[in-house]
């Protein structure tokens, strides 16, 4: 009776191990599950690669004379170049000159403090111009009756990438114009454009 009994118990014993190194086994594996799933780890490189690849917009406020805001201009960038989508009211109607400016100081009420028009390529003013035109030279603007505006230009000669060559970010800055009158594409050294009745800071 006591050899069946020490057979017995052996077997009994070898039965609980095996028992619980299963157990251990399926807990490991439960943990491990539960440490790659993607709703435990915000850290993943997944995620960081989704947030990189988002479109960045820059958004520029830009003021008239008196301090008072009254367009928004949204900045993007794709292979066409910097896009500058223009929204505003209670501006003067008509067409109106547009430019990036070489300095990023929107100072009432003349805004002189914004500097020339940006010119990182030394050229002369002007669509029309054989040696132009500005880096900073844009299309004409079109104001409506109602002094309102919704519009879309593309600046193909600037970047809004930082230490690329002809970059909005110089240590100085640079900020958009509207002017009061149109831009004649041509002479020196703005297109006889008039005052300057609206500006905003890029990247403020």
């Amino acid at each position: 009776m006591n050899r069946w009994t020490t057979v017995l118990f052996i077997i009994v014993i070898a039965l609980f191990l095996s028992a619980c190194g299963t157990g251990n086994e399926e807990d490991q594996e439960t943990e491990n599950q539960e440490q790659s799933s993607p709703e435990n780890n915000m850290d993943t490189g997944e995620e960081q690669g989704g947030n990189a690849t988002a479109e960045e917009e820059v958004l520029v406020s830009m003021m008239n004379q008196d301090g008072e805001m009254v367009a928004t201009a949204t900045i993007t960038e794709d292979d066409s170049g910097v896009n500058i989508h223009l929204v505003g009211e209670n501006l003067p109607p008509g067409t109106k000159g547009f430019h990036i400016h070489e300095a990023g100081k929107c100072e009432t009420p003349d805004f002189e403090s914004a500097g020339g028009h940006y010119n990182p390529t030394n050229a002369e003013h002007g669509f029309d111009h054989p040696e132009g035109p500005h880096a900073g030279d844009l299309q004409n603007i079109e104001i409506a009756e109602d002094g309102t505006v919704d519009v879309e230009v593309t600046a193909d000669m600037v970047t809004s990438q930082m230490d690329e060559d002809n970059t909005l970010y110089t240590d100085e800055g640079t900020s958009l114009m509207i002017h009061s009158e149109a831009d004649d594409y041509v002479s020196q050294p703005a297109g006889d454009a008039g005052d300057r009745i609206a500006c905003g800071v890029i990247g403020e």
